[in-house]
Order: structure tokens, then C-alpha cells, then sequence
């Protein structure tokens, strides 16, 4: 019986760390790891036009999308939006490694 009690205050403990969701936070900004990782396959659609380009800033480009992830959108109006998008565009290269805490802006594991 209690091996049994265990196993489902486990499992309840486990579904309640999934439900929360992993969050991804930046100074002031929070963001879910979902919406991050959205980040990836938009900037795989935008790199033609990264290189057409010239090295400008992508915000714009990246902000103006109808694919942006709408949770994101509040940074767009921030002056370093850039380099919060670097960041959040590592952490959505590799999401894996925020999954398991391995960023200190990564949260609810």
C-alpha cells in the first residue's frame, strides 16, 4: 500500500512539473519554453532574408511575422530587443539543455 501511495505522489509530483511548464526568463521578460523554441523554426524561415540583409537587425523582419509567437511580441518594442532575441534564439537552438536547467534563466523544472 504504501509502495503504491509513493508511486502516485510521484506521478502527481511528475505531472504537476509538466503541467507548469519550463520558463524562460530574460530581465524583466518571461516567456514559455514553447514560444521560445517557436523562435527556431521562424528564424530557419527568415535566414534567406538574413542574407539579403547585410547584417541589419532582424527585429523588424522577425517581429513583423504573422508567425511570431504572440507572447514575444512585448519585446519587440524594447531598444535591446536584438540581443534578447540572440539569447532566447541560443536557448531555442538548443532547448534540450534549458529542459534541464542547465541555463540560469530557465525556470520550473
Amino acid at each position: 500500500m504504501n509502495t503504491f501511495l509513493l508511486s502516485a505522489l510521484c506521478l502527481l509530483g511528475a505531472w504537476a512539473a509538466l503541467a507548469g511548464g519550463v520558463t524562460v526568463k530574460d530581465g524583466e521578460f518571461s516567456f514559455s519554453l514553447e514560444s521560445v523554441k517557436k523562435l527556431k523554426d521562424l528564424q530557419q524561415l527568415q535566414e534567406p532574408r538574413r542574407s539579403r540583409n547585410t547584417g541589419g537587425s532582424l527585429v523588424p523582419i522577425l517581429c513583423s511575422s504573422l508567425r511570431f509567437p504572440e507572447e514575444l511580441k512585448p519585446l519587440c518594442k524594447e531598444p535591446d530587443a536584438q540581443e534578447i532575441l540572440e539569447r532566447l534564439e541560443a536557448i531555442a537552438e538548443d532547448p534540450s539543455t534549458c529542459e534541464i536547467c542547465a541555463y540560469a534563466a530557465c525556470a520550473g523544472c
